[in-house]
């Protein structure tokens, strides 16, 4: 009997392995700890120098919302632009953006480069709202329904059928 237990140890590895190859989930991206609470409470200075602050207030607007961590210096967040401008522009949704670790100058050179999808922009200096909210990496977007309680994360850059797929679905049970 003692001859066939590394027989079943490698098998039972085997079949964890194939149950986590056949899963559509991805191992590289956290559950949001966030989902079905109240966004986190946040005052951040305008990018838009003279504007008044983004704060938390700015996420209870009676419909949905989404906002986003983005970075000037983050390649995947130059790759989901489009789909911001798109979100903001065809699907009329606010996007709310916070600059993570950025500097103000090269994050309004990024926004004037490829368009402002934002409807307000904050920035993040120092990083600890995007840890409030526990962000791993940019961008992560995060959907609001009207009353400021977070009700998807998406983690990582929205491009190809993750805006089709995965946000528009969480968007359109929300309105």
């Amino acid at each position: 009997m003692k001859r066939f237990v590394p027989l079943l140890v490698v098998s039972a590895l085997v079949l964890l392995f194939l149950v986590m190859m056949l899963s559509d989930r991805n191992p590289n991206e956290i559950d949001s700890v966030l989902i079905g609470r109240p966004a986190p409470e946040f005052s951040l200075v305008s990018l838009k120098e003279g504007a008044p602050a983004l704060t938390t207030a700015d996420l209870k607007t009676g419909a949905p919302v989404l906002v986003n961590f983005f970075a000037s210096w983050c390649v995947p967040c130059r790759a989901e632009h489009e789909n911001l401008m798109a979100l903001a522009g065809g699907y009329r949704v606010p996007v709310i953006g916070i600059a993570y670790k950025n500097d103000p100058d090269k994050a309004r050179g990024f926004l004037t480069e490829l368009g402002n999808p934002f409807s307000k922009t904050g920035l993040d200096l120092d990083g600890r709202v995007g840890i409030d909210w526990g962000v791993s990496g940019v961008p992560e977007t995060f959907l609001i329904d009207g009353d400021g309680v977070i009700r998807y994360r998406h983690w990582g850059p929205i491009v190809g059928d993750s805006l089709t797929e995965r946000l528009l679905p969480q968007l359109k049970a929300l309105q």
